[in-house]
């Protein structure tokens, strides 16, 4: 579950509106450890640089 969005009012507003608004559900798809993650948000799928990704704070919460 996103628990808080870090950033700039650009950013934060570039992925409020991709669905990455906090209390959404998140489901990590891939993450290679380089490169960009791949994460499940609100039935859609998003690719995040890693430069994005560090600015989406989150907590794990039973599936």
């Amino acid at each position: 579950m996103v628990r808080q969005l870090h950033g700039g009012g650009e950013l934060v507003h570039r992925l409020a509106a991709m669905g990455l608004t906090v209390g959404a559900r998140l489901v990590v798809l891939q993450n290679t450890g380089h490169g960009p993650m791949l994460v499940s948000v609100r039935d859609t799928r998003i690719a995040l640089g890693r430069g994005e990704a560090i600015k989406v704070l989150v907590e794990k919460t039973p599936a």
